[in-house]
């Protein structure tokens, strides 16, 4: 059995609580993948504003995943790859999900951009990413500088038939896909959270036979593919666990520090 020299984790459903907590048992755990010299790092749909507050709490050195993995910055939150949703397909997209009844996000580099301060998952992006939004009234002057849009809807079936509806009409210009039932992602073509694990295997010399992944939604299932260990949450969908080589507890039950804890005994470290 190929020894783990890698973990890459999402973030949201998988790392932190429903509340967005770091527990301690979680924390220790990582701790614990650094004394074994065993690497670790994150990716998420988050922006990479979102993703800064993980940084010194998990000691990360190695760069994390924004935007999917579309992006990578490194822990002082410089960009070492950055790519843009192509302006046609970012165009085509705010037109899909708005006759769907999505509300529309915007990501820059380091903005984030709404045209309605008032809908549902405001609040919760704000609490989320620890940032708040800047409210525009037309996003096309941004078009060509979109690092990630999101449709957010309370509707979560409409949103699955979106989903499908954007894949369809983007094809290869842009990736379409579910970070939350109540959030779907479009971010630059050709880069997922697949690439992203490619990358930092790459970086690190290491096949990625020796990476372990762990997740929840459909934005993992990219980067299952490509890892040798994959790790379902507890709480993910049942087509993601179908995917991932094993199944761990629930995000509200410390399951990520429990399939850390796995990987540990795994590779003989008591």
């Amino acid at each position: 059995m190929t020894q783990i020299s890698l973990v890459v984790s999402d973030v949201d459903g998988t790392l932190l609580t429903k509340d967005k907590t770091l527990t301690e048992r979680a924390k220790n755990a990582v701790q614990r993948l650094h004394q074994a010299g065993i690497g670790f790092t994150i990716t998420s749909s988050r922006p990479a504003i979102g993703m800064r507050f993980l940084i010194e709490p998990l000691a990360l050195w190695l760069p994390v995943g924004p935007f999917n993995g579309s992006s990578i910055v490194d822990p002082e939150m410089r960009a070492v790859e950055q790519h843009l949703i192509p302006a046609r397909a970012a165009e085509r997209t705010l037109q899909i999900l708005r006759d769907y009844g999505a509300d529309v996000w915007l990501f820059t580099t380091d903005k984030w951009l709404i045209d309605n301060p008032d809908g549902s998952y405001v609040a919760h992006e704000q609490h989320t990413i620890r940032s708040d939004p800047t409210i525009v009234t037309d996003f096309s002057p941004y078009l060509a500088s979109a690092c990630k849009i999101v449709g957010a809807s309370a509707d979560a079936t409409r949103l699955e038939a979106c989903e499908k509806v954007l894949q369809e009409a983007l094809g290869s210009t842009a990736t379409a896909v579910r970070s939350q039932t109540y959030y779907l992602d479009i971010t630059p073509p050709g880069f997922n959270k697949g690439t992203f694990v490619q990358a930092m295997a790459k970086r690190l010399g290491i096949s990625t036979d020796a990476v372990a992944t762990i997740g929840d939604m459909q934005n993992d299932l990219a980067m299952f593919r490509v890892s040798g260990t994959s790790i379902a949450m507890g709480n993910a969908a049942d087509n993601v666990k179908d995917e991932a080589t094993h199944v761990t507890a629930t995000n509200e039950q410390d399951g990520f520090a429990e399939a850390m804890e796995m990987i540990l005994t795994r590779n003989g470290v008591g």
